[in-house]
Order: structure tokens, then C-alpha cells, then sequence
């Protein structure tokens, strides 16, 4: 059994949360190591991520038994994971493969702490000739005009077959459908490389250049039926100048939808990120 535990609260907030987990985890043995909170007043929410370890005598039964009883009291949406499992995640791309490639190398050397169980994308193998996948399963699933439906049903038999816990959208140039979107309701992350809620749709940075803005940015977030409106999870940007060509934008927001794709998804994957209605509560490390 693991000795590390994470465990994620979100709940309407009210006198005593802290005190029931804290001296629930205590009593069963074990030791907060890392514990974050933050009430939000707008929506009367409290959240909370709690890192605890096995003392001597830990009975993780007990704290179990005993959580339970405090979850239903205080009417909370909770998980608990091991933070030294690796979740399975299934990667979807297009024609741009920076940050699928960016993803490849990071869980390779060990930064990200993923199995990739699948990748899925709307073009053939030969795309990626230069990427080595390695014995990662490719599935090629075009999208035909008037048969989306055909190929998004494939995509979701990937999903759960593959028993994946997280979708990741690296630069897939496909609208999810709604019914797509629902399946994947908070877990399907997409890199939009725009600062949203700014220049959403094609050729964001084309539509910036004309606009004769100052600053580029990326956008990751989680996916939902609203097209490029779903919760942020996170934002980075850098500054450009007149010198700068529609081009010179694409190039240099590459670099920064690796960057803000790969930060989101760790935090995901470490339970740093809990839903706010259509906003998020992210604790980063």
C-alpha cells in the first residue's frame, strides 16, 4: 500500500473543514507534508489540497472510514490519489507537433510523471517520421465531412480503452463536439495559442499582429461545449515589437504554448487544480 496520499476538497464553505481533515488524518496515524486552502467569498467555496504521509501505525482503513462520514457531513467533491502512481493520458495532435513532441521529451527524462497511453491524431504516421514514439499505440483517426461523429466515437473508444484518466489537446485542430466535450467534462486539457479571452478562433497571432499588439500569450484550459471559453487553468505571455512578423509571433508562441501546456498538465496530474464554475482554483507547486 502507498505511503503518500493527495487528497483534493472542494465544498461550501463553513466552520471546521480544516479541523475535521486534519484531525482526522492525524488520528489515523499519518502527516500533513504539504496543505494549501483558499475560501473564495464571491461563491462561498472552500478548497483544499492536502499532501499526507504513513507514520508508525497508519491505518488508512480508518481514515477512510472516518472520511467518509466527514465528506458527507460537510457535502464535499473530493479525490484522494497516490502521488507516485503514474495516471495514463491519452495524446491528441494535428500538423503542428511542438508541444506533442514537448510532452514526449518531458515525460521521458521524468518531469512529467505520465504514462502516455495513447497518441490520436487526425493525420497519418508519417507526420511524426522524426518523433520516436517509441512503443506508445498511434492511432490515426481522420475527420471525413458529415461523419465527425463516427470519428469521435473511435476517439472516445481509445479513451476508455485505453483507461485513460486525462485527454490532452497538443495543438489538435479539431472542434470537440458537444457531446464530445461533455464525455470529456474536466478532463480535457487544450493549448490555445492565444491569450484568452483574446483573439479566439484561427490564427489567433494573425489576428494580433493586426491589432498591432504588444504582448503574445498561450492559453491552457480545460475544454467544454463553449469553444475556447473553458476554465483557465494556466497563462503565460511575452512581449513582441513592430519589427515582429506574423510569423515571428508563430515562432515565438510555440515556446510559449510548450511552457504553459506542460505547466497545466502537471498540475492536473498532481491534483493542483480543482474546478470554480467556470473558473479554477490552481495551488502550483
Amino acid at each position: 500500500m502507498t505511503t503518500r496520499h493527495i487528497l483534493t476538497v472542494s465544498c461550501p464553505n463553513r466552520r471546521g473543514i480544516v479541523a475535521a481533515v486534519s484531525g482526522l488524518i492525524f488520528q489515523a496515524g499519518f502527516n500533513i507534508y504539504d496543505a494549501e486552502q483558499f475560501d473564495d467569498g464571491e461563491t462561498a467555496r472552500f478548497f483544499m489540497r492536502v499532501g499526507f504521509n504513513a507514520g508508525p501505525g497508519a491505518d488508512y482503513d480508518a481514515f477512510r472510514r472516518g472520511f467518509d462520514v466527514v465528506a458527507a457531513q460537510f457535502d464535499m467533491d473530493w479525490t484522494l490519489r497516490d502521488p507516485d502512481a503514474l495516471p495514463r493520458v491519452t495524446i491528441m495532435a494535428s500538423k503542428f507537433d511542438h508541444c506533442l513532441a514537448d510532452l514526449l521529451y518531458r515525460v521521458r527524462i521524468g518531469e512529467l510523471r505520465m504514462e502516455i497511453a495513447a497518441i490520436v491524431s487526425n493525420h497519418p504516421r508519417e507526420t511524426y517520421a522524426h518523433l520516436d514514439f517509441g512503443d506508445i499505440p498511434f492511432h490515426h483517426l481522420p475527420v471525413v465531412k458529415d461523419r465527425k461523429d463516427e470519428q469521435e466515437d473511435a476517439v472516445w473508444a481509445v479513451v476508455e480503452d485505453t483507461r485513460s484518466e486525462l485527454v490532452v489537446l497538443a495543438r489538435y485542430m479539431q472542434v470537440l463536439s458537444d457531446r464530445q466535450a461533455k464525455r470529456l467534462e474536466g478532463r480535457c486539457i487544450n493549448i490555445h495559442h492565444s491569450f484568452l479571452p483574446g483573439f479566439k478562433g484561427a490564427k489567433p497571432y494573425h489576428q494580433a499582429h493586426a491589432r498591432g499588439v504588444k504582448v503574445i500569450g498561450a492559453t491552457a484550459h480545460y475544454v467544454t461545449a463553449d469553444l475556447d471559453e473553458g476554465p483557465i487553468i494556466e497563462q503565460d505571455v511575452e512581449r513582441i515589437s513592430h519589427r515582429d512578423t506574423p510569423e515571428d509571433l508563430v515562432r515565438k508562441g510555440r515556446d510559449i504554448e510548450r511552457r504553459v501546456l506542460a505547466r497545466a498538465v502537471a498540475w492536473h496530474l498532481e491534483g493542483r487544480v480543482l474546478l470554480n464554475g467556470t473558473k479554477t482554483v490552481v495551488f502550483p507547486a
